[in-house]
């Protein structure tokens, strides 16, 4: 799995003219999934997710996870996370997962943080969404469950 993760002071996703999820304070994730991924690609995801420091403590040090500060997620589904462009100048997505298996492991990495008692929106799976944020930082993540070791 992939994500790049956002620490937003704002954020909302749009499709066809409808805000169908928006935060504030909290994260932005767009999460890819990938071709073999699995439970434990997903574990490992969600808990660095919740438990990433990188929001300011008292002494404006990088400290804090999401769940110290008791913010909100908004989780957007981006298979072009697994674009591949180094042969030629079209991006190949041969390596993101069919759309039945992301669709269910989306949905399944936005139960698991829940569980954690966080308020979690999402944009539609394979729908065209407009996603606008206020970048707080700007602090920018990428995270690859490939090169967890």
């Amino acid at each position: 799995m992939r994500s790049v993760v956002q620490r937003v002071k704002r954020a909302s996703v749009t499709v066809n003219g409808q805000t169908v999820g928006q935060i504030t304070d909290g994260l932005l994730v767009l999460l890819a999934v990938g071709q073999g991924d699995s439970v434990n690609d997903l574990t490992w995801m969600v808990d660095k997710l919740v438990g990433l420091r990188i929001f300011e403590d008292e002494e404006g040090k990088m400290n804090r996870s999401i769940l110290d500060m008791g913010g909100e997620l908004l989780v957007v589904s981006q298979f072009t996370l697994y674009g591949d462009c180094r042969k030629g100048k079209r991006p190949s997505f041969s390596s993101a997962a069919p759309p039945e298996q992301a669709k269910e492991m989306f949905e399944k990495s936005v139960e698991a943080i829940r569980s954690y008692g966080l308020k979690v929106e999402t944009g539609i799976f394979q729908a065209e969404m407009d996603v606008e944020l206020i970048n707080d930082g700007p602090v920018t993540i990428l995270l690859d469950s490939e090169k967890k070791f």
